[in-house]
């Protein structure tokens, strides 16, 4: 499976069952003080687009051309073009999403790899429910840059818990945003971090023991 981070939460997954994209972001004017100047994404096609909720930098699905199915901020099981999709509720706060209202985590399988993609997850912990959902995964793409969402120790407690084999991290400061913290605090807590040269990579190509930490760099502008 070859995989793309476009920056933030948003990445492509090629597989032999078809295109995946999940959190696309638009390009806008963010807010005063607020950097965030990641490349334009390309228009990408898509057999499916996920959407885990609806906030302006996981929701751009006018940026893609036009998918054969999105699942969009929404919990419960699907059959996609690309095989069975599971969508677990959750919260994008602390507070049962009074704050920053909700989260969907993603699961899937493409090219026998077991994904699961967590948004903008910000519940202190899994609940019990959601971790028997999910069951166990081999990638997990998770956010570390804390504000919004969970930080370091938060993080890795999930990867741990669904006995990831390769841990993504995603959702932190880079040259391109200034509103989360770095990921190093996250990357030190691990044993096994592979820095990678540029934005993608194909599973194929990674250690097949883990967990290892996969650091795809962060794309940047010509």
């Amino acid at each position: 499976m070859q995989v793309t981070w476009y920056g933030q939460s948003a990445f492509s997954w090629q597989a032999a069952e078809g295109s995946v994209v999940v959190d696309p972001f638009a390009v806008l004017s963010p807010r005063a003080g607020m950097v965030f100047d990641y490349p334009q994404l390309p228009r990408l096609a898509a057999d499916l687009v996920l959407i885990t909720h609806e906030h302006f930098d996981h929701n751009g699905l006018a940026a893609l051309a036009e998918p054969k199915m999105t699942v969009r901020s929404t919990a419960g099981r699907f059959e996609t073009p690309v095989g069975e999709l599971l969508a677990v509720a959750s919260e994008h706060d602390d507070v049962a999403g009074t704050k920053r209202g909700p989260n969907t985590i993603f699961r899937l399988t493409l090219d026998g790899v077991r994904i699961a993609h967590f948004g903008d997850f910000g519940q202190r912990c899994l609940r019990s429910e959601q971790l028997a959902q999910l069951g166990a995964v081999d990638m997990v793409f998770l956010p570390v840059g804390g504000g919004p969402t969970i930080g370091p120790e938060a993080a890795q407690a999930i990867a741990l818990a669904l006995g990831a084999r390769w841990v993504v991290p995603m959702h932190y400061r880079t040259p391109a945003v200034n509103f989360l913290e770095p990921p190093e605090r996250f990357l030190g807590l691990w044993t096994n971090v592979l820095r990678l040269e540029g934005p993608s990579f194909d599973t194929g190509d990674l250690p097949t023991e883990g967990p290892v930490c996969i650091v795809p760099q962060p794309p940047r502008k010509p």
